[in-house]
């Protein structure tokens, strides 16, 4: 690398580290933020598992009512094979029909004389292959089989070479170790187990997906109202005499305090690329330790993120108190209202970690969540159209690449595992905003990565800024048009989301076309192209000749 190079890497690095404190955490967290949206998956195709005539079923997740006794006992999920017959789609089309267990329990050879007329039979995994544990058991009169894995995960049954498949019409089904042995305990303790089993569709659009629809873009909005707002201020002069009363006493150089980070093309490209090793080393070393430390990152910087939008809000509905100031000794002079705020803060975010996996801790999460997002897009901003090319550009890559072409390489999508939390012993990524699927049989959550909103609300934000200091209307600037694009290109993520049965999509694959491609084509149609390609900050505070002039 040249002189000059180096001088580049350099000054990129010191734009991402120059917001001091909590603020560089912020980043921090941006630069982990998965860029990706899903919902859980209840069926789905693999293009490795290979597929021949009578073989090529899709993979298709399985409900499992149980009663033991007439007692009705925990639901189990399995998954179908690569071959056998359908599921029913409806508990009220399948029937209950008891369980029986295999013997030989392997099911690798015909147990004689004993019939299973109707019932399903249990087997283990092992000795031979699933197709013939499936023959075995419809000659036996099995009307599904169950076959125990050897460990929790649900392992997809496939075909292999040089037999045929068309024979086998009875659904063969993969349970976890735990579900496995739970039932065979009954069955060998002689109790009477019945089961229930159906795949429940899951419906086309579920409430959750919309609530989060309609969560990132109004945040997405509102993060750009306020970096508009706060812009309007320093040109006006107001926010510097805001920022005289709470730094009085303060002894340090202005220069330090600065709180807003302009992206420069080296930054964005440098930043792209921090995103591909954190989310490299996510996957590599995630285990259960090292979501617990981005549990404890998330924390910190979620209470800064709710201070700051708490402290921002109240001293704007309250302009008294925001001006007041005590001193604290190491800390020096802070504000009153910060001394107040910042402890409830913190008990929240300290509430939400202790009770992370309940099933109402989603809302928790979410108000930590959106508020860090609203502090980055404050403390981050792009100067003009030609860096947030860049950025977005490069983002539109690095989501297809990590989603869609990492499984060529660790065969398996590693936004996808890293997203699901995989390899981490049941903790998941806390970076995301997510909102259960209310009216969805199948439960889970609907989530996306905060990069699908960071990324995006940084160009928003942008053309509002724009808009405003170019004094536009609603419908002749850009900040309306690039919002519909955001909300258009999200739907379109969704829409993909269904067609491909809940299989994770990489938003910015959408969303990008749609805000940034908007931006371009209006400021070409507009002729204002160049005007956006190198605009300076909106932001910046007047010069005392230019205040002299405005108020003359």
């Amino acid at each position: 690398m040249t002189h000059h190079g180096h001088a580049a890497l350099a000054s990129a690095l010191s734009d991402l580290l120059q917001a001091r404190g909590a603020h560089f955490l912020v980043l921090l967290l941006v630069i982990i933020a998965t860029d990706y949206t899903r919902a859980d998956e209840i069926s789905y195709d693999d293009v490795d598992a290979p597929k021949h005539p009578g073989c090529d079923n899709k993979f298709v997740l399985v409900k499992i009512r149980n009663w033991i006794d007439n007692v009705p006992a925990s639901d189990y999920v399995g998954i179908t094979a690569r071959f056998g017959g359908p599921v029913a789609a409806r508990a009220d089309k399948a029937h209950v029909t008891s369980l029986s267990r295999a013997d030989p329990i392997d099911c690798c050879s015909n147990p004689g004389g004993v019939k299973h007329a109707g019932n399903v039979l249990l087997a283990e995994r092992g000795n031979c292959t699933f197709t013939t544990k499936a023959r075995i058991a419809q000659q036996a009169g099995a009307s599904a089989v169950l076959i125990t894995n050897d460990r929790e995960e649900l392992y997809k049954m496939v075909c292999f070479e040089n037999d045929t498949f068309a024979d086998i019409t009875i659904p063969a089904i993969m349970i976890p170790r735990s579900a496995g042995e739970s039932l065979e305990s009954a069955l060998q303790s002689s109790q009477n187990v019945k089961l229930l089993l159906y795949s429940p569709v899951r419906p086309v659009v579920d409430l959750g997906e919309l609530f989060l629809w309609c969560l990132a873009v109004a945040t997405v909005i509102g993060a750009s109202l306020w970096s508009a707002c706060t812009a309007n201020d320093v040109g006006s002069g107001r926010y510097k005499r805001l920022k005289e009363a709470s730094a009085a006493s303060r002894t340090k150089d202005d220069s330090d305090d600065k709180e807003v980070v302009d992206i420069s093309i080296a930054s964005a490209v440098c930043f792209l690329i921090l995103a591909s090793v954190f989310l490299l080393l996510l996957y590599l070393f995630m285990s259960n330790w090292f979501l617990m430390l981005l549990v404890v990152l998330f924390c910190i910087g979620g209470a800064e993120g709710l201070q700051t939008c708490l402290v921002t809000l109240l001293s704007r509905l309250f302009p008294g108190v925001g001006t007041r100031h005590i001193t604290i000794p190491i800390l020096g002079t802070v504000s009153s209202l910060s001394v107040v705020v910042f402890p409830i803060c913190v008990a929240f975010s300290v509430l939400w970690a202790v009770y992370r996996h309940a099933h109402v801790a989603w809302v928790g999460q979410d108000v930590l969540g959106v508020a860090l997002i609203l502090t980055v897009l404050q403390v981050v901003r792009l100067p003009n159209i030609k860096v947030s090319t860049v950025l977005l550009s490069c983002a539109f890559l690095y989501d297809i690449f990590w989603v869609f072409i990492s499984p060529y390489i660790f065969k398996e999508s590693v936004m996808i595992v890293v997203a699901r939390g995989d390899k981490s012993g049941g903790e998941s990524i806390p970076m995301l905003l997510r909102v259960p699927r209310f009216y969805d049989p199948w439960g889970g959550y609907s989530i996306i990565g905060f990069g699908d909103i960071l990324l995006p609300g940084l160009l928003v934000s942008f053309t509002l800024r724009f808009d405003w200091a170019n004094k536009k209307s609603l419908s002749g600037g850009y900040f309306l048009w690039t919002t519909v694009g955001y909300g258009l290109g999200l739907m379109l993520t969704y829409v993909a989301l269904n067609l491909m049965d809940g299989h994770g999509q990489p938003a910015l694959l959408y969303i990008v076309p749609c805000t940034l491609g908007i931006v371009v084509l209006l400021g070409w149609i507009r002729k204002e192209l160049g005007a956006l390609w190198n605009n300076k900050d909106v932001a910046e505070e007047p010069s005392a000749g230019q205040v002299g002039a405005a108020q003359a």
